[in-house]
């Protein structure tokens, strides 16, 4: 479940400085030995994870990072200094790959995390270091070490924030393409989604969120029914899970509340037979196709109070557009709490502390799910 961006770059890590082979001159010193100093130690070029770092555009331009070379050691005992590491900043979530044989080298889940793309050289070593009881006058040097040089791939991939979940034919599609950029396939037979679909939900131009829609669950599917097992796992991911249950029956002769609180009931008990902490997740219930429920209000009731559903809950129809709105707000508003509380947790274990915010109280808003 990802949403990916790329670039390919190419790395060159400065050489070593070349060792100096000198001797002292000085007045009235004859014979002063060895004083050629090391060569400086070329560049690194270092990758860090950086949580205030979106996407990979800067590195589609900026295709090559050369890092400068070590200087030569000198005379007088005097060492080449070495070269400034280049340090690339890339957004959390970045995944590192030799560009030549697509091993994977890196993966840089953590803010802060880092990573050696490419060594600079060691320097070379000065005739200081070859003089001995049998060698007086060394003129034995080494040469500074070349640098690694490399071509690699970033692959950014955007966790999404949002997890929709639901039977087949919820309208987990359609609310997608609805809020998103997604534009999943759409049809009125079960397992239409046979892959994940990502899509970015922009409330402005700088605030948004990833939604994904999953293939839909069925009966038995944390034993390894249907589809909607191979992305179960990908869901402990997700910040918050969106419920999605369809109270539109094409049948008068069933009850729509009554076969909505079975199914619900069904994916509740997938969720915890596959994962105890993916079921305690924060969890929403979008109750979707009321624009083909007679009594809206009243059903919404009915099933809340059947289901005994105590967590948020949003009516929507997903087809027509109607609370989607709503439902995205309240979405960005508590995503935009839950990731400033994790940036705030980082920068205490980092030692960084920030004066108390007001809006990391617990009791602003929607909590876990109630059976």
């Amino acid at each position: 479940m990802k949403f990916v961006d790329e670039a390919t770059i190419e790395v060159i890590a400065g050489k070593g400085g070349n060792g100096s082979a000198s001797f002292r001159r000085e007045k009235f010193i004859p014979k002063g030995g060895p004083d050629g100093g090391d060569g400086g130690r070329g560049g690194s070029i270092i990758a860090i994870a950086d949580r205030n770092i979106n996407t990979l555009v800067d590195y589609r331009y900026a295709r090559l990072h050369r890092a400068r070379n070590g200087e030569n050691g000198r005379g007088s005992d005097q060492y080449g200094a070495g070269a400034a590491d280049i340090t690339l900043r890339v957004p959390v979530g970045t995944v590192v790959y030799d560009a030549d044989t697509d091993e994977q080298l890196f993966d840089l889940n953590h803010h802060g995390e880092k990573a050696m793309l490419a060594a600079g050289g060691e320097g070379g070593r000065g005739n200081i270091h070859f003089k001995s009881s049998t060698n007086r006058a060394p003129r034995q040097f080494t040469y500074g070490k070349e640098g690694e040089q490399r071509r690699l791939r970033f692959e950014l991939k955007v966790l999404a924030d949002v997890g929709l979940l639901g039977l087949p034919n919820a309208g987990k599609s359609t609310l997608i393409s609805k809020v998103s950029n997604a534009k999943p396939k759409i049809a009125d037979y079960p397992f239409t989604t046979l892959h994940p679909n990502l899509g970015v939900v922009r409330t402005s131009e700088s605030r948004s969120f990833v939604i994904a829609d999953i293939p839909g669950l069925i009966e038995g599917a944390s034993e390894g029914a249907g589809l909607g097992h191979l992305f179960l796992r990908h869901l402990s991911r997700t910040r918050v899970l969106l419920h999605l249950v369809d109270l539109s029956s094409p049948d008068p002769s069933i009850d729509p509340v009554e076969a909505a609180v079975e199914g619900a009931r069904a994916i509740t008990e997938e969720l915890r037979k596959y994962d105890e902490a993916l079921y305690e997740k924060p969890r929403w219930l979008v109750l979707n196709k009321l624009d083909m429920v007679e009594d809206p209000t009243e059903t919404q009731k009915r099933f809340c109070e059947a289901l005994g559903w105590k967590g948020p809950v949003f009516a929507i129809s997903a087809l027509t557009g109607n609370g989607t709105q709503e439902l995205i707000w309240a979405l960005q508003d508590w995503l935009d709490v839950e990731k400033e509380k994790e940036n705030v947790e980082s920068d205490k274990a980092e030692g960084v502390y920030q004066a108390e915010d007001p809006r990391f109280d617990d009791s602003r808003g929607p909590l876990n799910n109630a059976d």
